[in-house]
């Protein structure tokens, strides 16, 4: 027995101790010592919420491989960072964004702000192919700057299926809708989103939205919904819409706003119907952006009646006087001409004033006969900067922009750093753990991403290092394409992107897949 215990005693010491007494980080550098990040000194706010500790983390092969105390002679890594007086955070998730990752994959701003992944495909619009993988591996080859999280796009499948503009599509439409959402779920899209405010999702009843629902929660996505209406004498209508197809899946409210709403009052209103929602049993979560001017094309201010489908020279012809009244009682009820800025074209950076001084008309004349519905995009003042707040704290809400690389409003580059500049350092209404939940691990969790989101060992390594006082929003509505400063260095799938401002000459961006679940 004494000479079983000797030779035990021998081979221990030879190993340079017994393995019970080796630390993780010594089990793991013997079996491999090598690492490409060493992140050392920092303080790590993880994205759960949970209180921040101080710890270094090391990466290999876009995996986060321990997080603790290390000892640097025992590793050997590629990058060291120090962290010193730093945090160490996930990276962010934009869970409402646009852009083209085919036509300009580079997505400089969303880094520049700390973002590592966007879910593309949103208010019922995605790449309008019947079958997304050819559109997957077209993106994984061009190599986009950051992750694309995929949505289907509900009007894109009324497009495919033949219904377009019908209010009631036929069996074999709605079927083929159906048969468009299974396939491309099982093929990784992560649920379906909805544009009920844009045609021709704003011909969808709710039939046709239930059943979709419940094809979306065969596959537990979810559905993101940029409402019917967001006024305020009709969100409660819209959130009934919405709740409604809770019954059967997942739902979330895309950039969720209350216009013409005043106060923290009224959004207490909105806040407590989801939460009786919830009660009820419904799944449901919201997200909002930063700003008080929401974005989107002019055509908002027209009716239904003069877009597409309709011919708009004939609605001209037939029903100018109408069309002109409906458009001024529009513009007076959304905070008038002065809350309207164009956006985009030669006229950019005028409010409807301005149109009407510089072409000598009034307004309502000028968007119908010099724009028209589809001719500009434009942003609005019309949202309440109390109200607002009060529903950007709320627990159940994550952060997005609503952005894209050549949008002309602000939150496209600086949404995510206004979260921290702002809310955290400035006014102090939120904790940077707080912040930084709602801007990773909550977005992985609504939409079912289990391995980002958090600084979690085996949790691939999209990270962040930075100051939160460094942190500056520089976007203006007068210069909206100015880069965001301060997030030092910006980790993509486990490769540096940016750097102290300097971004890398490759992308380390890939499209994300639910079915591959926490491995792909």
């Amino acid at each position: 027995m004494f000479r079983k215990w000797w030779f035990f005693i021998v081979i221990c010491l030879s190993l340079g101790g017994c393995a019970g007494n080796l630390s993780e980080l010594e089990i793991l550098a013997r079996e491999n010592n090598q690492f490409d990040i060493l992140i050392s000194g920092g303080t790590i706010v993880d994205g759960t919420g949970f209180q921040p500790y101080m710890a270094d983390v090391l990466v290999r092969n876009n995996r986060i491989e321990f997080i603790g105390a290390v000892d640097e002679s025992l590793v050997v890594a590629k990058h060291t960072i120090d962290a010193r007086n730093r945090i160490i955070t996930p990276g962010f998730i934009d869970i409402h964004a646009h852009g083209d990752p085919l036509l300009l994959p580079q997505f400089k701003n969303f880094l520049a702000m700390g973002v590592t992944s966007i879910c593309l495909g949103q208010d019922g619009f995605s790449k309008e192919q019947k079958d997304l993988r050819g559109w997957y591996q077209q993106v994984n080859d061009t190599v986009p700057g950051v992750n694309i999280i995929p949505m289907i796009g509900h009007s894109t499948l009324r497009v495919l299926s033949g219904a377009n503009y019908n209010t009631a599509p036929t069996n074999d439409q709605l079927q083929e809708m159906l048969v468009l959402t299974s396939k491309n779920l099982e093929s990784g899209a992560f649920g379906i989103t909805t544009g009920l405010e844009y045609t021709p999702g704003f011909y969808a009843q709710q039939e046709e939205l239930d059943t979709l629902a419940y094809a979306v929660s065969v596959r537990d996505g979810v559905i993101m919904s940029h409402m019917r209406n967001e006024d305020d004498d009709k969100i409660e209508a819209s959130l009934d819409e919405l709740l409604t197809q809770g019954r059967y899946s997942r739902v979330h409210v895309s950039h969720l706003k209350v216009v013409y709403g005043k106060g923290s009052a009224r959004a207490d209103e909105i806040l407590n119907k989801l939460q009786a929602a919830r009660e009820r049993g419904v799944v449901i979560t919201a997200d909002v952006y930063p700003y008080n001017a929401s974005y989107t094309g002019i055509g908002i201010l027209f009716p239904n009646w003069a877009k597409p489908p309709n011919n708009y020279q004939a609605v001209l012809n037939s029903r100018r006087d109408e069309l002109l009244e409906h458009i001024r009682n529009r513009v007076e009820a959304r905070n008038g001409p002065g809350a309207t800025v164009i956006g985009t074209g030669e006229m950019k950076g005028w409010t409807l004033n301005d149109l009407a001084f510089q072409l000598k008309v009034p307004y309502e004349v000028a968007l119908v006969d010099s724009i028209g519905p589809g001719g500009a995009s434009a942003a609005y003042f019309v949202m309440d900067e109390e109200l607002q707040t009060r529903l950007l704290l709320d627990s159940l809400v994550a952060i997005s922009s609503d952005g894209s690389t050549t949008m002309h409003h602000p939150r496209g580059h600086g949404a995510f750093a206004k979260i921290i500049s702002k809310f955290v350092i400035k006014d102090q209404v939120i904790s940077i753990e707080e912040a930084v939940r709602k801007m990773s691990g909550l977005p992985a969790s609504i939409l079912g991403i289990t391995d980002r989101g958090s600084i979690a060992v085996g949790n691939k390594a999209d990270i962040l290092v930075f100051r939160p006082e460094d942190v500056r929003d520089r976007a203006t509505y007068e210069k909206p394409q100015e880069l965001a400063r301060g997030f030092e260095y910006v980790i993509v799938n486990g490769e540096l992107a940016l750097e102290k401002q300097q971004f890398s000459d490759q992308r380390y961006g890939k499209v994300l897949l639910k079915t591959e679940g926490p491995s792909m």
